[in-house]
């Protein structure tokens, strides 16, 4: 049986000034596959403040989109290493999350996979896709503004801690 065109029934349409949004329906939303990498290193996980959307002004692990021909570990590993020039090893994943792109009005969802990896060395440098790039314990995170899962992927890799309640 032939795949049938989606035909678009209906979008919402709202106007701010004079800037005019569609807001694409879920069934006409591409699914793009994306990593992202928590690195930790002794009692501390990795994080990136995003300066750019999705989730900009917010921390979160180094990641973005897998390219063509790359497997979901080695996106990973070459996302960490561009946006903050360190390598990790071990990489495993974690959890898939879905995020659903119309919140910020895109054409495309993310299959986001993330994975938890070991420190090798080095200090972290943000590149710019990131305003800053550091290691933080689960007491600092606690208080900084964090996307999605963050905190509950930490606390998986770290353990909880007595004094870091989100």
């Amino acid at each position: 049986m032939p795949i049938q065109p989606l035909k678009l029934r209906s979008a919402s349409r709202s106007t701010t000034g004079s800037q005019e949004t569609f807001a694409i329906p879920a069934q006409a939303r591409k699914i793009v596959p994306a990593v992202s990498v928590a690195v930790v290193r002794r009692k501390t996980v990795l994080l990136v403040k995003r300066a750019r959307p999705p989730s900009q002004g917010l921390y979160a692990y180094p990641g973005g989109k897998v390219e063509p021909g790359e497997t979901l570990a080695q996106a990973a590993a070459r996302e960490l290493k561009e946006e903050t020039g360190l390598e990790a090893r071990n990489y495993r994943p974690l959890r898939e999350i879905h995020i659903d792109g119309s919140g910020e009005n895109h054409a495309v969802d993310y299959l986001l996979t993330v994975f938890g990896a070991l420190y090798v060395g080095g200090e972290p440098v943000a590149s710019d896709d990131a305003e800053t790039a550091a290691f933080y314990t689960l007491a600092e995170m606690a208080e900084m503004p964090l996307a999605g899962d963050v905190f509950s992927v930490a606390e998986d890799l770290l353990g909880p801690a007595q004094d870091a309640r989100r």
